[in-house]
């Protein structure tokens, strides 16, 4: 209902942490809300909160809301490549991380969405994550993407995915 008013701003933060409703919505699983404020003018999908510069993009790839994110994507105007200034991950970094397969592979489907970002911390990127996380299927579909570099190294260990799926293997990481 409050939605069908016309002086209602869909896109109006709250004071504390500067959230949206497409942030609360987005985060919180709630895709007919999604959906119902993504058709109304004037919404940004790309507003980050002032606390950690989270993106309601960010917040549903990491909960692992495959229709929310999938809603969003379709969107032209999202970024798929927001950084947050806590963890210094996109979306895409946050999905692998939590081991979210059909989100990495919705953003992967994004000509626009660079698998190279490495995060802020430990310089991993996400196909480093997806090895050190043993998570095979998202491996994957990371290697699927021609622009994917399978030889960055981080800055924690220094090693390369391939170096850390060995150390890994050999039971050398944790």
């Amino acid at each position: 209902m409050l939605l069908e008013r016309e002086d209602i701003n869909p896109d109006a933060a709250d004071d504390e942490y500067g959230r949206t409703p497409l942030w609360w919505a987005a985060g919180g699983g709630y895709e007919g809300i999604v959906k119902l404020l993504l058709e109304r003018e004037g919404i940004n999908p790309n507003t980050p909160d002032t606390e950690y510069d989270q993106t309601p993009l960010w917040w549903a790839a990491g909960g692992g809301y495959e229709g929310i994110v999938k809603l969003l994507l379709e969107r032209q105007d999202i970024n798929p490549n927001t950084v947050d200034t806590k963890y210094g991950q996109t979306p895409l970094s946050w999905a692998v991380g939590c081991g979210h397969q059909g989100v990495v592979k919705l953003l992967l489907e994004r000509e626009d969405t660079n698998p190279n970002i490495a995060d802020m911390e430990y310089a991993r990127t996400p196909l480093l994550w997806a090895v050190e996380g043993g998570e095979e299927g998202i491996v994957r579909l990371l290697l699927a993407r021609n622009d994917t570099n399978p030889n960055t190294s981080d800055t924690y260990y220094g090693g390369t995915p391939l170096c850390s799926g060995g150390l890994q293997e050999a039971g050398m990481r944790e």
